[in-house]
């Protein structure tokens, strides 16, 4: 299952779930429209997508929460988060989905092979400040814990059904922090992404240093909450 979360997305969404669609045609392509305001959720479903509609905004960690419990419920082995803003190419879908022979969780990084994806100094040192962070206290060397293009088998379909953080972040840091403390491995993979097609990315200074802020909070609280029941 392909899972998409989509806030007012109306200009690319419909390119992201054909592009999915080519690149994996026996996939269900699943949008999660969290509460838009324009055309996204009768657009994607135009293009062939299985629309999920939430009755307002509830983040993209809800939005992600939502899209794991319907892989739950439908026996799914394995679910594909894309973006919806045209930043993730679903031709190198292949590469997480391969991977995930030996991790319950796979992350596609920008930065794991080289350093071609452009990402202003500070936006980038902030980066790398949360991904030293995460790699200690999961164990993992990862590189790119912001991206949200990522892969998970059936048992971390399970854990993300019932306990996906909904916060702010809670859909890159902690939910690899949660991963990693209910006893699932964790893997990168190498891929490439395009500047976003809709949308404007914060990279001013003042923002990025909020974000790294926010980031240590969202470490901060991954860590303190209980382990999932049932999780080692």
């Amino acid at each position: 299952m392909v899972a998409v979360p989509a806030l007012n997305e109306a200009s690319t969404v419909a390119e992201v779930v054909r592009q999915a669609v080519d690149a994996l045609p026996t996939a269900h392509i699943v949008v999660v429209d969290d509460g838009s305001a324009d055309g996204t959720a009768a657009i994607a479903g135009a293009a062939g997508a299985v629309v999920l509609r939430l009755p307002f905004n509830v983040g993209v960690g809800g939005a992600l929460r939502t899209a794991f419990l319907y892989a739950k419920a439908h026996d799914f082995d394995a679910v594909l988060q894309v973006d919806a803003d045209g930043q993730h190419d679903p031709v190198q879908a292949t590469r997480l989905l391969g991977a995930l022979d030996n991790a319950s969780v796979v992350v596609g990084s920008r930065f794991l092979d080289a350093d071609s994806y452009s990402v202003p100094a500070m936006r980038r040192f902030t980066m790398r400040v949360v991904g030293w962070l995460v790699s200690r206290v999961t164990g993992t060397t990862l590189t790119d814990t912001t991206s949200g293009f990522r892969a998970a088998d059936r048992r971390a379909i399970e854990l993300f059904a019932e306990h996906y953080p909904a916060e702010y972040l809670g859909d890159t840091i902690e939910s690899l922090v949660l991963a990693h403390r209910a006893g699932l491995s964790i893997a990168e993979v190498p891929v490439s992404m395009q500047i976003r097609q809709g949308g404007n990315p914060s990279q001013d200074p003042f923002r990025s240093v909020l974000y790294l802020s926010r980031a240590l909070l969202a470490l901060v609280l991954a860590t303190s909450r209980p382990v999932p029941r049932g999780s080692a």
